[in-house]
């Protein structure tokens, strides 16, 4: 296709023409303690779902990655962090970045300001704690960041977000006291709405093959590769880690490759990489400010 989709897409390393990130919130049962928490020792059944993320898939995860020698960027409420602490190592050890996400998968949005910042200090510590490194991005649950979010990550040192849907390459979220880079993604390239079938979570999408959910992800990345975005899965180890749906991501990843110039990076180079090029005057993102209102629109009619 001659016509160009994307208005400003960033220089990309060597260039690619589109930039990869594969990227996982491995949740567990933070999930089930969330939404159930005085049943949650006694659903069984649907823990041992959600158990398979860390103690399954993330090693076939990583020898996925290992095979293919790809980077990939883990998000992990600071509760599994601790409680699968021993999946966190091997991940970090095997050179995968870990970013924050959350505590138990509290929604921000539904959080006192105190609350929310008691929240992130106590992930932050987990990952400290347990790979030798605060954590230089972050994902809000279920997207739900609120209007103090961005201010709180700047003011703890955080350098990315990657909760936002707001564009199909990375931009710049200024708040108080600094700024944030913005890698996007959208909900077509999350795992969830293709394969989770869980009343406990209210969910009961048909039971298909993974080709389904395949031809959305594929297309997502070919529409990226032609016009210089970014492609940024938003996947779940208990999901995409599932036998049939891992040897579908290895076939995503050799559709990619055989596409050729994709630039695989974690999180944390895309970010590196889109300051650097600010800061060289090479490429100057779109921006935008953070929280877009401060108070409810009026209605001009009662609803």
């Amino acid at each position: 296709m001659s016509l160009s989709l994307i208005d400003n897409p960033p220089p990309w390393p060597g260039g690619a023409r589109c930039a990869v990130a594969f990227t996982f919130d491995m949740d567990a049962e933070s999930l089930l303690h969330m939404r159930h928490r005085d049943a949650a020792p006694d659903l069984v059944g649907a823990s041992s779902a959600l158990r398979y993320g860390p103690r399954i898939a993330v090693p076939r995860l990583i020898r996925i990655a290992r095979h293919f020698d790809l980077p990939m960027t883990f998000f992990v409420p600071g509760w599994c962090v601790e409680t699968y602490d021993d999946a966190v190592r091997l991940l970090a050890g095997e050179g995968h970045e870990i970013g924050h996400h959350g505590w138990l998968h509290e929604r921000p949005n539904t959080l006192s300001p105190e609350d929310e910042e008691k929240v992130l200090l106590r992930g932050i510590e987990a990952i400290e704690r347990v790979t030798g490194a605060p954590p230089r991005g972050y994902r809000a649950p279920a997207y739900a960041i609120s209007g103090r979010t961005a201010p709180l990550l700047v003011a703890h040192g955080f350098d990315y977000d990657a909760t936002l849907l707001g564009d199909d390459v990375p931009y710049m979220i200024d708040c108080e006291g600094g700024d944030l880079v913005e890698l996007p993604t959208d909900y077509a390239l999350d795992d969830w709405p293709q394969y989770v079938h869980m009343g406990e979570f209210g969910m009961a999408m048909p039971i298909r093959s993974p080709d389904r959910a395949l031809e959305v992800f594929r297309a997502e990345f070919d529409a990226a590769h032609r016009h210089g975005g970014l492609w940024v899965s938003i996947f779940h180890p208990f999901v995409s880690g599932r036998l049939s749906r891992a040897e579908g991501l290895v076939g995503l990843i050799e559709h990619m490759r055989a596409k050729g110039d994709v630039w695989f990076a974690s999180m944390a180079e895309i970010s590196t990489h889109v300051r650097g090029l600010i800061a060289r005057g090479e490429w100057e993102p779109r921006r935008e400010t953070l929280p877009f209102r401060d108070r409810p629109v009026d209605h001009l009619v009662p609803s």
